[in-house]
């Protein structure tokens, strides 16, 4: 997937102006990338219109409007956008109950590098977590991880050709799996590669 510029964001006023509208497509556009492995773990997976609503409401929220600032929001989210042999997400750890999930995030140490994802026939792929920053410390991670899938062109052809796709954890402390996904998610996640 091509990479966000400059050229493809809305100016502060235009978002504005468009910003309910943007919103409720990203929203509907986003149902198909969710993915809830047990209680406490999802998978947002990313693409380019996820990461370009991220910039706008971040430009928004920060009120960005130099070249430089637009540049480095560029710079931080574009990484996040599947490159056509892998998946990116971000995986978040939720639970309301402040004190519960205290517990869990130190229950959890490294839960971010057990997540993976299973094309039919082929292996687990665990994914590549937190590759612009450690998030975690020796007694507890943290609710929110940057996770990387790299597919093998065998996996993205199986994909192809109908195979089913498994998404789970292997964490000894946190082990669930959904495994086929929907095939509404599995085929949106097909349009990531290639």
């Amino acid at each position: 997937m091509d990479k966000l510029t400059r050229s493809d964001l809305y100016s502060l006023e235009q978002y504005a102006e468009n910003r309910s509208e943007i919103r409720a497509q990203v929203m509907q556009h986003k149902k198909n990338r969710i993915v809830h492995v047990g209680p406490s773990a999802t998978i947002y997976f990313e693409d380019r219109q996820t990461i370009q609503y991220q910039i706008q409401e971040m430009l928004r929220v920060e009120r960005i409007f130099e070249a430089s600032g637009i540049e480095e929001e560029l710079e931080a989210y574009n990484p996040l956008i599947p490159d056509g042999s892998n998946w990116k997400a971000t995986f978040m750890i939720e639970e309301p109950d402040v004190d519960r999930r205290r517990e869990l995030l130190s229950e959890l140490v490294g839960i971010e590098d057990r997540v993976w994802v299973r094309v039919d026939g082929n292996e687990q792929v665990f994914a590549i977590a937190d590759e612009d920053l450690e998030r975690e410390t020796e007694s507890k991670t943290s609710s929110v991880h940057f996770l990387r899938f790299e597919l093998s062109d065998k996996m993205v052809a199986d994909l192809g050709q109908g195979a089913a796709l498994g998404i789970g954890i292997e964490h000894r402390n946190y082990s669930h799996e959904v495994e086929p996904v929907a095939t509404s998610i599995r085929d949106a996640l097909i349009a990531d590669l290639g």
